[in-house]
């Protein structure tokens, strides 16, 4: 394989890694039991709209970790999911305006690199009229929706310790 070809996977595994050992930071703080629910839920939600992406052909990862599974495991499981959870601490006591205002601050650095992946890289390709700001939207969406059960999460539990 060229030098030129294993850029994509140094890219891919090197932010993987980078991203686990990030996680640990960003669940180990106080509110740990907000924290795994929002990586849970963050993670079902990718699963989900990620397999439907790729089942229907807008998306497809041609460069993954692991060959056999359809998605994009780093990003579903570890990238995006650990984005959510420093935005869901960056916003704890944000105002609605300020939340929406964080979320496209956080998200257009990471539409920036998808694009880039998908015009210079094979880690993506985006298919039947799938662009960049149909990932900007999806994105925007998960983070207020995920914020969104947070925040009534902390509504049921007011005055209650969370470990």
């Amino acid at each position: 394989m060229s030098k030129e070809r294993n850029i994509p996977y140094y890219l891919l595994n090197n932010s993987t890694i980078i991203g686990l050992v990030l996680l640990p930071f960003a669940i180990v703080k106080r509110s740990f039991k907000d924290w795994v629910i929002v990586y849970l839920v963050s993670i079902i939600g990718n699963y989900f709209a990620d397999s439907y992406l790729v089942s229907k052909g807008y998306i497809k990862y041609k460069n993954k970790l692991f060959k056999n599974v359809k998605i994009h495991l780093p990003f579903d499981y570890i990238h995006y999911p650990l984005l959510l959870l420093y935005y869901n601490q960056w916003t704890l006591n944000s105002r609605p305006i300020g939340i929406f205002f964080k979320a496209i601050i956080l998200i257009t650095p990471q539409i920036i690199l998808e694009t880039l992946a998908e015009r210079k890289t094979k880690l993506i390709r985006w298919k039947k009229g799938w662009s960049w700001y149909h990932s900007f939207l999806s994105m925007i969406l998960k983070l207020l929706l995920c914020r969104s059960i947070i925040a009534i999460i902390r509504i049921i539990n007011k005055g209650k310790i969370s470990v």
